[in-house]
C-alpha cells in the first residue's frame, strides 16, 4: 500500500522481435496496454512511451519505422517520461528500449516492478 499516486511507465517489447511488421507491433502495444487497467485500478496513472512518441513521430512527418526521425523521437521520449514517472513496470520479453528504461529508472532511484502484483495499491 502507498499513500501516493504514482505515474508508472509500462516498459516492454514494442518493436523488438517484430521485423517491423505493423501487425506484430500493434499486438505488442496491446500487450503493453493490457497492464494499464490494473495499474489504474490500483489507483495510479499508467503511461506507455509509445502513447506519447508515436503521435509526435507521425506529426513530425515520420514515414517508416526505424527511420532517422523515429530514432530521434521514440527512445528519447521514454527517457523524458522516466524523468516524470514514479516507477516502471518492466514486462517480460526481450527489448533493448525497455532495458534502457529500467537502467534509467534505477539511475533515478525509482522502483522497478516486474509483475503487476508488485505494484502497491494507492490508499490515500
Amino acid at each position: 500500500m502507498t499513500d501516493k499516486r504514482m505515474m508508472i511507465l509500462i516498459a516492454g517489447p514494442y518493436r523488438s522481435g517484430t521485423g517491423d511488421d505493423p501487425q506484430k507491433m500493434a499486438e505488442n502495444l496491446r500487450r503493453l496496454e493490457e497492464a494499464s487497467y490494473p495499474i489504474f485500478k490500483a489507483g495510479h496513472v499508467p503511461m506507455i512511451g509509445e502513447w506519447v512518441a508515436l503521435p509526435i513521430w507521425h506529426t513530425a512527418g515520420g514515414k517508416e519505422v526505424g527511420d532517422a526521425l523515429y530514432d530521434e523521437i521514440l527512445h528519447p521520449t521514454a527517457g523524458r517520461l522516466i524523468e516524470r514517472c514514479d516507477a516502471v513496470l518492466r514486462l517480460a520479453g526481450e527489448s533493448k528500449g525497455a532495458d534502457n528504461d529500467v537502467r534509467l529508472a534505477k539511475e533515478r532511484g525509482i522502483p522497478v516492478y516486474y509483475h503487476l502484483d508488485e505494484v502497491p495499491r494507492y490508499e490515500g
